[in-house]
């Protein structure tokens, strides 16, 4: 989902070179606003992960718009924009809880990274917000009678009582990150810090600095000391979601943490001691990336003490009443609807659905069927699955149609099953998000692109 940020500045320029400097790099729209109040307007009517202020604007200047935006919206990220001989103002916009300054006129490569930085902090914070707003009365949790799940309880139990490692391994949407925080409600940490990090939506390059922190004077941009997740995490749990795609530099240094306890931040010559439970995840084959040198052996034998692996939803189809049943009554509620139930007519065709995105495709789908139906029951129509993931039949096709074709057919033939099918499932794991699944893919994000516009693939069908 891209980003929604605010520019405010009374110069219109300022703002369009923000907008075109930020919105090709980063995935992110970026709204302008000329003027503090305008700006104020537009907060209300609709919700940012970042605003960018300038610090000098007529009327209401950017001081005061900071101090009305931190009492109205206390957690929105604020970065003010400042020249550089009003340093001094900066520094104050900090105090009143700016999250970071940018003088002007800016460098390129500065702006997007201080940004990218800023966005970073806010998702975070989103991210914290809604697990502790599940923790305190949400009613998400893991559900299943089958016996793969009971034995996934069963080991969840095992582990919490310890601090062993703990690496989860399964298909995108089975609820490792809710396995993860399920460990961690259970275990003696409970009451400190639970921090989970989506490893591949940040890149290599700044989820270094985000775990382990830095120096002031480490790098270009390091204008003031940053703790790094690790230390915040102290005493607690630190979830490092999808784990197998982080390069083997900071494995290296992961590794350093798993066997030492201890994190070096960047630029500092001092390493320091951290009490922090490692669980992470993954839905990639790990032994397979170990062979092709893409992730430590050495690395995967320290993550992989306990390991719990989570059986997709086709596999324990048998628990789906249950969850889905769980699912719209906390989607009714959180969406202020009337109770609603699932027809048998509705619940047998989700029974024999193939679930390539396990329970956050369903999830997805009751939501949708919450919103669509008119009365107190979900019905077939209402959840509009009449072709939705259909299993890859190329994979179960014999192929003898095909050998009645001419060559060059039979050849176009196979290879629009064969990237409907493979691509299909990149986009399904992924729902629908074409830079992880060409990442998957080991493809360039154009080179996928050039493939679907080929064959006709659309990513909306898999979200």
């Amino acid at each position: 989902m891209k980003a929604n940020i605010l520019a405010v500045d009374d110069e219109k320029d300022m703002t369009r070179l923000l907008q075109r400097t930020l919105e090709p790099e980063i995935d992110c729209r970026v709204v302008m606003a000329d003027s503090a109040l305008n700006a104020l307007d537009i907060l209300k009517q609709e919700s940012f992960d970042l605003v960018i202020c300038d610090v000098r604007m007529p009327g209401m200047d950017g001081f005061e718009l900071l101090t009305h935006i931190k009492t109205a919206y206390p957690d929105l990220t604020v970065v003010m924009l400042t020249a550089f001989s009003n340093i001094e103002s900066a520094v104050k916009a900090i105090r009143k809880g700016a999250y970071d300054f940018i003088p002007k006129p800016f460098e390129r490569d500065e702006i997007i990274f201080k940004i990218q930085k800023a966005l970073e902090r806010s998702r975070l914070l989103t991210e914290n917000k809604r697990l502790l707003k599940e923790k305190q009365g949400s009613s998400l949790k893991l559900i299943g009678k089958s016996d793969s799940m009971q034995k996934v309880f069963e080991q969840i139990r095992l582990v919490a009582a310890s601090d062993i490692t703990v690496l989860i391994t399964g298909e995108s949407g089975t609820g490792k990150d809710l396995t993860a925080r399920s460990i961690h409600s259970l275990s003696e940490r409970k009451n400190h810090a639970y921090i989970p990090v989506n490893c591949p939506t940040i890149p290599e390059n700044i989820l270094e600095s985000e775990l382990f922190g830095y120096k002031k004077g480490a790098f270009t941009n390091a204008t003031r000391d940053k703790t790094g997740l690790f230390e915040e995490a102290d005493n607690g749990t630190i979830f490092l979601d999808e784990i197998g795609d982080i390069g083997t530099t900071i494995q290296t240094k992961l590794l350093r943490v798993l066997q030492e306890k201890e994190i070096k931040p960047l630029g500092d010559t001092r390493v320091k001691k951290v009490d922090v439970r490692i669980i992470a995840s993954t839905n990639q084959n790990l032994k397979q990336k170990i062979a092709t040198k893409e992730f430590r052996e050495d690395f995967f034998y320290r993550l992989n003490v306990l390991p719990i692996e989570l059986p997709p939803l086709r596999e324990r189809i048998i628990d789906l009443p249950m969850i889905a049943e769980h699912l719209v009554a906390k989607h009714c509620q959180e969406l202020k609807k009337a109770p609603k139930s699932i027809s048998p007519e509705c619940l047998d065709r989700l029974m024999k659905h193939h679930w390539p995105g396990n329970v956050r495709e369903l999830e997805n789908i009751l939501i949708r069927g919450i919103l669509y139906s008119n009365g107190d029951t979900i019905g077939t129509e209402d959840i509009h699955m009449t072709d939705t993931h259909p299993e890859p039949s190329f994979f179960q096709d014999t192929g003898a149609d095909v050998l009645c074709l001419a060559y060059k057919d039979a050849k176009e033939k196979v290879l629009h099953q064969f990237n409907h099918a493979y691509i299909g499932s990149r986009l399904s794991l992924t729902q629908g998000n074409i830079t992880q699944a060409a990442r998957k893919s080991e493809l360039d994000r154009q080179a996928l692109q050039q493939i679907m516009k080929r064959f006709n693939i659309d990513p909306e069908n898999y979200r």
